[in-house]
């Protein structure tokens, strides 16, 4: 019998996570890994930091549910959501955990938090699984990959590795960190416009770089160090990001720090880093839990799913559609 997940009432759900022994029933890699409340809840016992993830079922992704469940689903995404969490148990029960903490603090103290458990993760057993399935070789490239251009009062910042999408490598990441660390500087720059040249935004974090750091600790270090969302963040207003095609993992954590975020109809957004035994690493357990909530954000990461630019911006995730500029 599958026991990696429960369906229960509320009423049951209710007494397991009273349970003086719920510890026992989630504890280790043969216990219950999620469990699905399958009702009309009013009100529902918060798990509190239970390594446990709570799913609530709705009548569409992202709809609206009881509040302490980590994801509202549909019907038609459950099993493939229950089987990734089955294949990636501590990533998705450490996801949820992170999010129940994180919504509502301080840019500063959540990018922390979320550093120190994405590294914790690259040290753990999933994530060495996923590098040894899938082994990748990280690309030298040949010049810049962060263009700049000053027209008066207004800077244009493009990402500029369209062979991969954008993808963010340590060098395009140093470049634009340098980049925004100039626009922060510089009070005479009123407006920043972040784009991604080629067929997409960003896709992402360079897969072939990933876990490439001597150790988790100094990754964490310099990932705090070298944070490009924490200066886009600190633009504020001043800043707008513009984006289109695959806008993945890395690419929407940082734009959606943006004082604004316009999406090309072609947008395609998720998070794709629970696969690698991960989860966001580069600020997207804060920025996109500021836009639409630790429900959607867990939803995004645990379902797999891209969002069309429209549900996008149904749910607050960029700010208007456009054909361009």
């Amino acid at each position: 019998m599958d026991i990696s997940h429960l369906d229960l009432t509320p009423r049951a759900y209710e007494e397991f996570i009273r349970s003086p022994f719920v510890d026992e029933r989630i504890a280790g890699s043969a216990g219950i890994h999620a469990v699905v409340i399958r009702g009309d809840p009013t009100h529902i016992t918060a798990p509190g930091s239970l390594p446990v993830v709570v799913c609530a079922l709705g009548e569409r992704l992202g709809a609206a549910g009881p509040t302490h469940a980590d994801l509202i689903l549909e019907e038609d995404d459950l099993a493939a959501t229950l089987t990734t969490i089955e294949r990636v148990p501590l990533a998705a029960a450490t996801l949820a955990i992170l999010l129940r903490s994180i919504e509502g603090i301080a840019v500063e103290d959540g990018l922390g938090m979320e550093s120190a458990v994405y590294s914790l993760l690259q040290g753990g057993p999933e994530f060495a699984a996923w590098r040894t399935e899938a082994p990748h070789r990280a690309e030298v490239t040949v010049g810049s990959v962060v263009s700049m251009q000053r027209r008066g009062d207004e800077l244009e910042i493009t990402l500029d590795r369209p062979s991969r999408h954008n993808a963010i490598s340590t060098q395009l990441r140093d470049e634009l960190y340098s980049a925004l660390s100039m626009a922060v500087a510089d009070d005479s720059i009123a407006s920043v416009h972040l784009r991604g040249n080629g067929p997409s935004f960003c896709s992402g974090g360079d897969l072939g770089e990933f876990g490439s750091r001597p150790d988790p600790v100094t990754a964490h270090i310099t990932r705090l160090a070298r944070s490009p969302g924490r200066l886009i963040e600190r633009l504020g207003h001043r800043i707008t990001a513009h984006i289109h095609g695959s806008t993945l993992g890395g690419g929407i954590e940082m734009a959606a720090f943006a004082g604004r975020v316009v999406a090309h109809p072609d947008t395609m957004i998720g998070l794709p880093e629970i696969e690698l035994g991960l989860i966001p690493g580069a600020g997207g357990t804060v920025s996109l839990t500021r836009r639409i909530g630790r429900q959607r954000t867990a939803a995004l990461a645990l379902t797999g799913r891209t969002i069309s630019a429209g549900r996008a911006l149904d749910w607050g995730l960029v700010d208007e559609i456009a054909d361009s500029g």
